[in-house]
């Protein structure tokens, strides 16, 4: 049996499939928590969930991983040095050192001025020592890479040290956006390769030598070599898995796929098969990159988000995300009792009083933590607490806890009530502890001056109504509108009578998706059939939802994009540019014959690479013309070649 291991490192849980390609059949599956300042320890115990294993019968491994969007979002990675050939930076760039020099080209490919090789080797000189990668930026380089190639080739020459060329990673228009997105790649070199190289030895571990392949943001997988120098296309891997995954259990070709996990839900709308592509290129930590990525909405509402109740009686939930309490007392049982002393209306700066707390990690660093930190960490070493009964091992009054650097450091955990809570109080999801979550509602019932049973209505219903929401939010975001349903008073108005249940107002509102929902994560289970009704489309939960991701990092194909854009030349003839080079032709059927030829070739030979035996060729030839005014003349304005090189990747065992 040759079997595929898909494993997703997602923000509250990693879980893995054993996924048999030939019969489409699921062979095993477990969940491990992710452990995210070593994502190998999560990815280990992972593996070891899954009970008996034979190594010898794993013939790939697939991972999705959220490390390179967490990475730019928390600003982490190495010191980059930018060299901009032919034009100064237009806006901030993540880069700790930029040098400009002379260069450059325009539209059409031509060099504007030479390339100042000079100034590119006083730029390393300045550079060598202050920064440990160095990104390069040329004007217009995707109509002419020459001399980017020639300063990569310089500053080889001079200092062994990794390089990155924005040519290489886009033939996208925006020499900002290309700039940011190799200053980013160039950034997360370092910290993709230490997890490549932590995954590798607890594969060895288990005795798997499979080949390791990465989801990229589009949901196609890429080769280890391939991730070590592109890591910037594994930014949106998660999401894009689960909707592979989406794809391969239901084989929906027309659905919309909704995904909610611990910290966020994403929303994908499905058509043909294929989720929307967005062109533009992904915005990750604020930055907007020209990586290529599935289309999705993120709202931060999941099976993890803070579900609070306010000194003035307000519900409100997420989107801050914490640890579930029943999730958390499975551990320490001992958080029971705690919650059961706990006084409901007693008031706290900065917490609330089901918030609970865990020792995360030790700090290895003595001296950054004062004494009184050190007590909490201390206090927390054996097991979780309640606000109230760590405030009283550390001897101070709640109020004057010292637990917000804590926090953001993550050396501690918040843990609270949560929608994974509600599902255990509700019966419907019973996993972990369930008088953990009991108490937890009984306390924040009694805030809200309610019985157990009308708060948890409440709580459902509030979750169901903001899922719904983020759906038709999504609808908003893919007409590229830019309102938020939430924020407007009429719209909020209308929809509050549908999503809510309120039909006391003298009319009725009903809304009908085109789209059938397929709802992935183990939270859907309570949520999205009521959803659906709401909605009025059919929801479909497929078996193994709950591992979704994990299958589709083990579904995912191999596809390589090559694009290629032929242009008039200026003095007549025609010009090829290549992600390779720039080249002129006489005639437009020779430029496209060889320009085609030549994308076949590396799209093949990039397949291959990945460990693709026979790839399937798509090609895409679109010939833009324009007609003159009032005549008939037909202006000839350019070609797109878009080859693409598709398949499984196989080896022999």
């Amino acid at each position: 049996m040759s079997l595929v291991l898909g494993i997703d490192t997602g923000g509250t849980f990693t879980d893995g499939v054993l996924l048999d390609l030939n019969t489409k059949e699921v062979m095993g599956k477990a969940k491990a928590f992710t452990t995210r300042e070593d994502l190998s320890i999560g990815i280990r115990k992972c593996i070891e969930n899954m009970g008996d294993l034979d190594p010898r019968q794993v013939q790939l491994v697939s991972l999705s991983t959220t490390l390179a969007t967490n990475a730019i979002v928390e600003g982490r990675g190495c010191r980059v040095g930018l060299v901009l050939i032919g034009h100064e930076s237009t806006g901030n760039l993540p880069a700790h050192q930029v040098f400009v020099v002379r260069g450059g080209h325009d539209i059409k490919g031509i060099p504007v001025e030479e390339l100042d090789l000079e100034a590119i080797r006083k730029a390393v000189t300045e550079m060598r020592g202050q920064v440990d990668t160095i990104a390069i930026s040329g004007y217009l380089s995707i109509r002419n890479p020459e001399h980017e190639q020639d300063a990569q080739r310089i500053i080889q020459a001079l200092w062994d040290v990794p390089i990155v060329c924005a040519h290489q990673l886009t033939t996208a228009l925006g020499f900002h956006e290309r700039t940011v997105t190799a200053c980013l790649n160039a950034r997360l070199l370092p910290i993709i390769a230490e997890l490549l190289a932590a995954v590798k030895i607890v594969l060895k571990e288990k005795g798997i030598l499979a080949p390791l392949m990465i989801v990229k943001g589009d949901g196609s997988l890429m080769s280890e070599t391939m991730t070590r120098e592109k890591p910037i296309e594994t930014i949106l891997s998660g999401p894009a898995a689960s909707i592979v995954g989406a794809i391969f259990l239901t084989g929906s070709d027309s659905a919309l796929a909704l995904d909610m996990g611990g910290t966020t839900t994403d929303i994908a709308i499905l058509e043909k098969g294929r989720p929307r592509m967005n062109r533009e290129g992904a915005t990750v930590g604020g930055w907007k990159t020209r990586v290529e990525a599935a289309e999705i909405s993120t709202f931060g509402l999941g099976g993890d988000s803070h579900i609070q109740v306010t000194k003035d009686r307000k519900l409100i939930i997420g989107p801050k995300r914490v640890w579930p309490l029943s999730v958390i007392a499975n551990k320490y049982p001992s958080l029971i009792g705690e919650l059961q002393r706990v006084d409901p209306h007693r008031e706290i700066m900065n917490a609330h009083p089901v918030d609970c707390f865990m020792l995360v990690k030790k700090p290895v660093k003595q001296d950054r933590w004062n004494t009184t930190e050190w007590k909490i960490i201390e206090a927390l070493q054996s097991s979780a607490h309640n606000i109230f009964t760590l405030a009283e091992k550390v001897g101070l009054d709640p109020n004057l806890l010292p637990l917000k650097d804590l926090e953001q450091a993550q050396v501690i955990g918040r843990i609270s009530f949560t929608p994974t809570d509600l599902l255990h109080v509700l019966g419907t999801f019973t996993e972990y502890n369930v008088s953990a979550a009991q108490e937890g509602a009984r306390i924040l019932a009694r805030r809200l001056r309610l019985e157990i049973d009308e708060f948890v209505q409440k709580v459902l219903d509030e979750i169901q109504a903001a899922l719904c929401m983020t759906i038709l939010q999504s609808f908003a975001d893919r007409e590229g509108l830019r309102i938020k349903l939430n924020s407007e008073i009429g719209i909020t108005f209308l929809l509050g009578t549908l999503l809510n249940g309120n039909q006391k107002r003298g009319f009725n509102t009903q809304i009908t998706l085109d789209y059938p929902i397929v709802a992935l994560g183990a939270p859907v289970c309570g949520y999205l059939p009521a959803v659906g009704s709401a909605l009025n489309t059919p929801v479909l939960i497929p078996t193994h939802a709950e591992v979704a991701n994990a299958v589709g990092a083990a579904s995912g194909q191999v596809a390589e994009i090559v694009r290629v854009l032929i242009k008039p030349g200026v003095a007549g003839g025609y010009v090829v540019h290549a992600p390779w080079k720039r080249e002129a032709f006489l005639y437009l059927e020779e430029a496209e014959r060889d320009a085609l030829d030549k994308a076949k070739e590396v799209a093949l030979e990039r397949a291959k690479r990945a460990g693709v035996v026979d790839p399937e060729l798509l090609v895409e030839k679109e010939e833009i013309l324009s007609h003159t005014a009032g005549g008939d003349d037909v202006v000839f304005l350019e070609t797109r070649i878009e080859v693409t090189a598709l398949g499984h990747p196989t080896w022999e065992g």
